[in-house]
């Protein structure tokens, strides 16, 4: 089923319990990417660890071959805003704050996320920066669950509250030209999702709906380069960046957090639909 003014996919209920398992897989990912960092290990060495959790579990890395993409994760290191090509050349270092992106296909359907953190002892404004860019994205996704449950929300008053959170938390530049997107058979699809914006414009927020919402914003300046190697997405001014995503759908009872192991329920509390407790608790 697809609405015809943006081609955006509806999905069923039981299409997005499926999309739940691609997004246990990404998180499983995320997770023993996340024990591994440390001084010392290449993004390199990451992406392989990425790829056998993928592929144990039995699911494809969606970004590897994507348009040429050569790996199965991003990892963006400091200045590097998305779209790090993984090198095992690339070592991390203390201080060093990494961005951390992954997606997986299982059984035809996708998750897609990304984590920032800290390499060893890291400068405490970094990891406030990560943690304003995570704050943003749960009240984006907060906005859409109460947007769905009373009718009237709109795409953009998740853009909306997205860049609330972040004008709230500081002088942090929000990068503009990059944002979420529509998420289901395919990792990219209708609508784009900006990370700033007026509220109550766009499609409705509706039950079917599935997205990836994902802030990334700078200690600096928003405005970016796009490196020669046609991928890898820097900040201009070389200030450092924080790259985070979940994907989310919406059920007639409330958002699942397909890629949150436990589907939103801490940061959203009854926000979430009770298929997170009949389904998640048996997928883990």
């Amino acid at each position: 089923m697809r609405r015809e003014q943006l081609d955006i996919q509806l999905k069923t209920p039981e299409q997005i319990e499926l999309m739940r398992g691609a997004g246990l897989v990404v998180a499983a990912a995320l997770q023993a990417m996340r024990e591994a960092v440390a001084p010392g290990i290449s993004t390199g060495e990451l992406d392989a660890i990425a790829e056998k959790v993928i592929r144990d579990a039995g699911a494809v890395p969606s970004f590897k071959g994507y348009h040429g993409f050569p790996a199965s994760i991003c990892a963006s290191v400091n200045n590097q805003v998305v779209h790090g090509i993984p090198s095992t050349e690339q070592v991390l270092r203390e201080g060093d704050l990494i961005s951390l992106d992954c997606g997986a296909i299982l059984e035809g359907w996708h998750g897609d996320s990304a984590i920032t953190v800290g390499v060893g002892e890291t400068d405490p404004q970094l990891l406030k920066l990560a943690e304003v860019a995570e704050d943003s994205m749960w009240a984006g996704i907060a906005a859409a669950a109460r947007g769905a449950a009373n009718g009237r929300g709109r795409l953009t008053d998740i853009s909306f509250n997205v860049e609330k959170t972040v004008r709230k938390a500081g002088r942090y530049g929000i990068v503009d030209g990059y944002g979420g997107h529509g998420i289901g058979t395919e990792m990219h699809q209708d609508p784009h999702v900006l990370n700033h914006g007026k509220p109550g414009k766009g499609p409705k927020l509706v039950p079917g709906l599935a997205l990836a919402i994902e802030p990334m914003i700078t200690m600096g300046s928003p405005r970016t380069a796009e490196l020669s190697d046609g991928w890898t997405v820097v900040t201009r001014d070389g200030s450092i960046a924080a790259h985070v995503e979940h994907t989310m759908a919406i059920l007639e009872d409330g958002v699942w957090v397909t890629t949150a192991p436990d589907g939103g329920r801490a940061r959203l509390g009854d926000l979430v639909t009770a298929r997170q407790e009949a389904v998640g608790s048996h997928s883990e």
